[in-house]
């Protein structure tokens, strides 16, 4: 979060909009995913949109678990053994754990160690059912993320204030402590 986050050849200061408004100077809000910058004011269908991801995450979750099914079936038809299929259960189910654990962490903090979530973007991705629970889960008291992003956006904008009322006024005319500076020769 940055006050620097506008699209080059704006103007630092604020900018004009897309609908031809000018922007307020200052940090920008970061948009999320499915809810772009709705999430600040709860405006522009934002109730919609909450429902909409909860809704669709609930029923990619349902699809994705009978697409599972299909496999299983597969196996079993195939006749591999009992320990296969005890062991694609085990690993879609701890996937699964592991993945709605570390999307739900995502929601509220940024990670502290970014290579290691690439690491475990394989892993997160054979346990997708557990993302897209934690999606729904999530999506049901607000956008996913929006806590995290909100608090960061709230510190942004008053590190700004606090930047921008310090530089205000002329600070040539400031005096420190009451004496006057010996003039240059």
């Amino acid at each position: 979060m940055s006050e620097n986050s506008a699209a080059p050849g704006t103007p630092p200061g604020g900018g004009v909009s897309s609908a031809g408004a000018p922007t307020a100077p200052g940090p920008r809000p970061e948009p999320i995913r499915f809810f772009g910058t709705t999430w600040v004011g709860h405006d522009g269908g934002y109730g919609l949109r909450r429902v909409g991801v909860a809704a669709g995450s609930l029923a990619a979750a349902a699809a994705a678990c009978l697409v599972l099914r299909f496999a299983y079936q597969g196996l079993e038809i195939a006749e591999v053994g009992g320990f296969v299929g005890v062991l694609v259960i085990a690993m879609f189910s701890i996937c699964s754990a592991i993945a709605f654990r570390k999307t739900w962490e995502g929601f509220g903090a940024r990670p502290k160690d970014p290579a290691r979530e690439d690491n475990l973007r394989g892993l997160k991705s054979i346990g997708f059912i557990g993302s897209l629970l934690a999606y729904f889960v999530r999506s049901l008291t607000e956008a996913p993320g929006e806590k995290l992003r909100r608090a960061e956006y709230e510190r942004a904008r008053v590190q700004f204030e606090r930047r921008r009322s310090t530089r205000t006024g002329n600070p040539a005319a400031r005096r420190t402590s009451g004496r006057k500076r010996p003039k240059r020769g």
